[in-house]
């Protein structure tokens, strides 16, 4: 039902311009275009049965008609039936209009009713004069829907064409009847008339919820219209051609035997399943999961290690500087006695370097490039890069992971790609955002980790924690970091934040050696405090949110985090994954300030808790949804507009078993719902 809008009646130019400001281009559009909320008009309620905080339709007769001089001048008129009386007030009224609402007129109004200072009131109602001989008010005979509109377009529009659509068009239903009867679903048009003219016993809450079996059920067409894509995607791409990366895999047997540590079995399962994929003769595209300080960076190592023995190039893509510095650092060490040539790209190299770098790249020269988005410029260009390790994934624009992705396409071949996240994503969210993706979980932390102990202490005890550093730092001999946070995402008042905080903590601890690191601060400077901290040559390191990700020093045993009521749930526990990293019982103090609101104590008892990683994302989830937790607010992510993916959780069983029938036997269907549902949102699966 791609018919444009205006062919229906009564659309002309203005109305088709505000309708497409709406996202309303074609009849289906204005279809699934659905109500915010409804009013019931279907029934008189009795003045005498009126409760205050609902919003109802009444009926009487006007006893009395007055302006009362108060604050406001106001016009006061007393409704009155057999029943009951209630004041109507009108703030805003003119002369034409008080000689309408005189003693004896009969009313009917409708408004949400308040406590007023002697009676119930009706605040500027809506209202239409009646005649009790001859009504031309007719009661409505379905709850009344309000839709998402503008100041350009009143209700009465979007009524009209609805009841046009219903009148003179086909609805087509593309699941299959026997599908819907087996998952008992209701039939697309049912639904449909059900939301935009609900009969008036249907219960508000479950409309105000989204639990209307009819809403469900569009729900359940907009997650399967999802789940479709990213499965035809796979689909696609598993059409392609990718580097078959076989070899006897001499490289990771070196690098095994020189690891002054054993892989877990975790870590062994996994690299088993990605090393299989990549012998295969189509792009692999796998989600690896794991908590923070769960050894993905070894994993993906030895993966990058089976394609450079192939003769391939890697490229390892980071979210900061900061990350990527630390990966070039761990994969240096690794790979160095192997003869392997690392080079690093970033947007800070001087442009000497970076055509040195650049050179290597496209000879062939470095087989293992690491970098930031610098990675995927123009400039850049690969001799034949054989897998793509895409670390946070979700730091990344769908288009800055695609570019990279296409840019590996050589000869009709595409690179494996691997997308690491320290972030555990709860299988609800998998299911949906990731279906293209086949999934790897570390799910066992290395022998010798203990959980880091998590307190909640508020700011005014700030020197009894700054007295707890000085004894880490000066009798125990461990090191700690002190992050700051801002609300404010300037990165000018990032650094002046942190500046700040080092310089307060010098002066309170004078004997211990304190480094800062913000995004400020060029590279090669940042690279220096981290290696003289790593090196023990640093007791505190005061940073902002820069070392989240990736910083490994095994002595650190103490983490502050001020402000921590300002970070998600998934960022305080990345930025915790910084301690522990050892064999010492680690702490970590959350310094909030007061007061503290009621989602952000959720969120700070939550962290100390629980360690867990994938409980805390769940809980993440709870707390501030899909969109913040995979990072989606950006162009070209999945956008639901019906569906709740915390709501609907119980439909996402069922919507891949649809999925996989209707993908095997009826193809054509797919495709339909999938422009029903997506429009142009098709290929972003794609990276």
């Amino acid at each position: 039902m791609t018919t444009a809008i205006t062919t229906l009646h009564g659309i002309g130019t203005q109305v088709a311009e505000q309708l497409a400001r709406l996202g309303i281009e074609s009849v289906e559009d204005m279809l699934f275009h659905l109500p915010l909320r409804y009013e019931d008009r279907t029934q008189i309620k009795p003045l005498g049965q009126l409760s205050v905080g609902e919003t109802v339709l009444i009926e009487g007769t006007i006893q009395a008609a007055d302006v009362r001089m108060g604050r406001r001048r106001s016009l006061i008129c007393m409704l009155d039936d057999d029943t009951g009386t209630i004041m109507l007030r009108f703030f805003h009224f003119y002369p034409s209009q008080q000689e309408k609402l005189r003693r004896g007129t009969q009313l009917r109004c409708f408004a949400e009713v308040r406590q007023g200072y002697q009676s119930l009131e009706m605040v500027h109602p809506q209202y239409e004069h009646i005649d009790s001989f001859h009504s031309t008010a007719l009661i409505e005979e379905h709850l009344t829907p309000i839709y998402p509109s503008n100041s350009n377009l009143n209700q009465s529009v979007f009524y009209g064409l609805i009841k046009q659509i219903f009148e003179t068009q086909e609805i087509i239903d593309y699941i299959p009847a026997n599908i819907r009867k087996k998952f008992d679903l209701l039939p697309l048009k049912k639904a449909l008339i059900l939301l935009h003219q609900p009969p008036p016993n249907v219960t508000f809450k479950t409309l105000r919820t989204g639990e209307h079996p009819a809403q469900q059920r569009l729900a359940f067409e907009e997650l399967l219209a999802h789940h479709l894509s990213l499965y035809s995607l796979r689909a696609h791409a598993r059409r392609r051609k990718a580097p078959s990366l076989d070899n006897k895999g001499q490289l990771i047997q070196t690098l095994l035997a020189q690891l002054p540590f054993k892989l877990t079995a975790a870590q062994e399962r996994v690299g088993a399943e990605i090393a299989a994929d990549l012998r295969a003769t189509y792009p692999m595209q796998r989600l690896l999961q794991g908590d923070v300080g769960s050894g993905k960076t070894i994993v993906a190592a030895i993966s990058a290690l089976q394609a450079i023995e192939s003769g391939y190039q890697v490229a390892v893509m980071a979210p900061t500087e900061l990350l990527s510095e630390q990966h070039k650092r761990t994969f240096t060490q690794w790979l160095a006695p192997l003869e392997i040539e690392l080079t690093w790209l970033t947007g800070s190299l001087t442009k000497k370097k970076r055509g040195q770098v650049l050179e290597k790249i496209a000879s062939g020269a470095a087989s293992l490039v690491i970098g930031t988005h610098a990675l995927f410029q123009k400039d850049v260009e690969f001799a034949n890069l054989g897998l793509v390790i895409v670390d946070e994934q979700h730091r990344f624009g769908v288009h800055q992971r695609l570019a990279l992705r296409n840019k590996g396409s050589q000869k009709g071949l595409y690179p494996h790609q691997i997308i690491m996240t320290a972030t555990p994503i709860p299988r609800t969210l998998a299911m949906t955002a990731y279906a293209d993706l086949d999934t790897s979980i570390i799910d066992e932390l290395p022998p010798g980790r203990s959980p880091v102990n998590t307190v909640i202490i508020p700011n005014t005890r700030r020197d009894e924690v700054i007295a707890r550093i000085q004894s880490v730092c000066e009798k125990e001999g461990r090191q700690a970091y002190w992050v700051c946070t801002l609300i404010d995402e300037s990165e000018v008042l990032q650094f002046q934040a942190a500046e700040e905080t080092a310089e307060q903590l010098r002066k309170a601890l004078p004997n211990l050696r304190i480094g800062l690191v913000h995004g400020r601060i060029k590279a090669k400077e940042k690279e220096q405090v981290m290696l003289d901290f790593k090196a023990k040559q640093l007791d505190l390191l005061v940073a902002t949110t820069v070392i989240e990700v990736g910083v490994d020093v095994p002595n650190a045993s103490l983490m502050i985090i001020e402000n921590p009521e300002r970070l998600g749930l998934a960022q305080l526990h990345q930025l915790r994954g910084r301690v522990g990293r050892g064999s010492l019982q680690s702490h970590c103090v959350l310094l909030y300030q007061l007061p503290l609101s009621e989602i952000a104590a959720t969120r700070l008892s939550t962290i100390r808790d629980i360690h867990d990683g994938f409980a805390i994302a769940q809980r993440d989830l709870d707390i501030r949804g899909p969109g913040e937790v995979l990072g989606t607010r950006q162009k070209g992510a999945m956008s639901l507009r019906v569906a709740d993916l915390q709501r609907d959780k119980p439909l996402l069983e069922e919507v891949v078993k649809v999925g996989k029938i209707l993908f095997k036997k009826y193809p054509e269907q797919c495709q339909f719902l999938i422009q029903r549902w997506l429009k142009e949102g098709l290929h972003y699966g794609e990276v």
